[in-house]
């Protein structure tokens, strides 16, 4: 503990020109008496700590003292600070937030940064996360509900193995207890997330597990045209960025996307159907008979409720 400490402080004193005795043992939940020793300790360790009287005064590294800059580029140095930022808003980590001390000594110093990221998402409960990741740190199995593409809610416990940022949404990977198999959650359909005390042996696994969907291959994927017009492009773009596009002079824009089973696909009905009067499909026809039964369903929904 003592040692972390001195290498945390050392990071510290890198990073901010002067550093009081007083702030080191608030935030170390220590002695001043005890960060004097520790800073005697780094003295003798040969770095050049200097000592500044006055109200301000305090602790600080001697100026021009630098860290080794030759394993790592400022481009990486940022690169990384920028992602454990975001790794550390995301799950709460004060290890990243210390890792970030590191590295800033010897990145570049921008007074404003030139790239960010942003991991966080409003789609999950709001522990989901830092249960998994504990339980992925600490080797304990979760609990949860979840879900299914069938819409079907079934209880389930998993033995996480990591945890997946893609597709703009997370997913945790692991064994699924109830299914004795290796399964992937998308974290949007996980209920009632809970962390249990019980321990499970950590895995081994290759870098790159076989998938459990079954292969897409060109020969079954269809073409899916449709129109959208000028108050629903953002939206369309948004969620098609790769699609084939094509413009017309009144401001429309007719998007091309290959769908596996489109006619059996119901987050694209979804997703049609979300756009209102903003979109029409051109083809294939049949699926224009699917929306029309999907609308005809809602709107007899409603006339029960009128009724």
């Amino acid at each position: 503990m003592k040692l972390e400490r001195l290498v945390s402080i050392i990071y510290k004193l890198l990073n901010n020109e002067v550093l009081s005795a007083s702030t080191l043992a608030e935030e170390y939940q220590v002695s001043p008496r005890t960060i004097y020793r520790d800073i005697d300790v780094i003295c003798a360790a040969g770095f050049p700590v200097v000592s500044h009287q006055g109200m301000n005064g305090g602790y600080g590294i001697m100026d021009g003292y630098k860290m080794d800059k030759s394993l790592l580029g400022s481009y990486d140095v940022d690169a990384l600070i920028t992602v454990l930022t975001s790794l550390s808003t995301v799950f709460n980590d004060v290890r990243a937030q210390g890792t970030i001390e590191r590295l800033q000594t010897i990145g570049e110093q921008h007074e404003r940064p030139n790239l960010t990221v942003d991991l966080n998402t409003y789609r999950t409960e709001p522990d989901s996360l830092s249960h998994l990741r504990a339980g992925i740190m600490e080797h304990h199995v979760v609990q949860f509900d979840y879900i299914n593409s069938k819409n079907e809610r079934t209880s389930r416990e998993i033995e996480p193995v990591r945890l997946q940022f893609k597709y703009r949404s997370w997913y945790v990977y692991g064994y699924c207890r109830s299914r004795r198999d290796y399964r992937e959650f998308r974290l949007s359909r996980m209920l009632n997330v809970h962390l249990t005390n019980r321990h499970f042996e950590a895995h081994v696994l290759s870098m790159e597990e076989p998938s459990t969907a079954p292969p897409v291959t060109q020969e079954i994927m269809t073409d899916v045209v449709f129109r959208v017009y000028p108050d629903a492009l953002a939206e369309a773009l948004d969620h098609f960025q790769q699609a084939d596009k094509q413009f017309h002079e009144d401001g429309s824009m007719t998007m091309r996307v290959q769908v596996h089973k489109p006619l059996q696909a119901p987050w694209l009905w979804s997703f049609l159907l979300s756009l209102g009067s903003g979109a029409e499909v051109l083809e294939p026809l049949a699926l224009r008979d699917v929306l029309e039964t999907q609308l005809r369903n809602a709107l007899r929904r409603y006339d029960k409720l009128n009724h």
